[in-house]
């Protein structure tokens, strides 16, 4: 047996953006559960304040400081649940979030302190949705985005996640 096949494997990876710039490397997730926060005292996680990138926007500067504790990002038995831990709202995109055989992008809207499942096994594995109309860019069933404290979609004046100052790309590995 090679010494890689006892190497647990990671369920998630998350890539973290401004606008259409990925900023700093995949970081893959091992645990059941990881905190991706901007500004936590005690604790590990994903840490996005350690992330640099040269230039930067005002609107990427104010958007990263409303970041603070952001989420908890937990694999469950039913799904992977996403933890508002921050004090303003986050903006979800998930294949399982929208409405079956439907063609519009749907965004959910988690105010602080409240929690969603952002991707349900049980509906991915049931659903063979055409890609959304409003999809910016490569469409993935197997994965979630998230934005801090800006929404996008047809309900929003950003109608791109991509026009979202920070957010989140979770890559989900075998979603079971």
């Amino acid at each position: 047996m090679s010494p890689d096949a006892t190497k647990p494997s990671h369920w998630c990876s998350v890539a973290y953006w401004e606008h259409r710039t990925r900023v700093g490397r995949l970081y893959a997730v091992y645990d059941q559960a990881v905190s991706i926060f901007y500004d936590l005292p005690q604790g590990s996680g994903f840490c996005l304040g350690q992330l640099n990138l040269e230039q930067r926007s005002e609107s990427v500067r104010r958007t990263r400081s409303k970041i603070g504790f952001g989420i908890l990002l937990s694999k469950e038995p039913d799904g992977v649940w996403a933890y508002n831990r921050g004090e303003h709202p986050i903006f979800v995109n998930s294949p399982t979030l929208d409405v079956p055989g439907g063609r519009a992008l749907v965004v959910r809207k988690v105010p602080p302190g409240f929690s969603i499942k952002v991707f349900d096994f049980e509906r991915s594995g049931l659903q063979h949705a055409p890609e959304p109309e409003a999809a910016d860019g490569p469409y993935d069933p197997n994965s979630v985005r998230i934005s801090f404290a800006k929404g996008w979609g047809p309900c929003y004046s950003r109608q791109f996640i991509t026009s979202c100052p920070c957010w989140l790309e979770i890559l989900l590995n075998n979603p079971r």
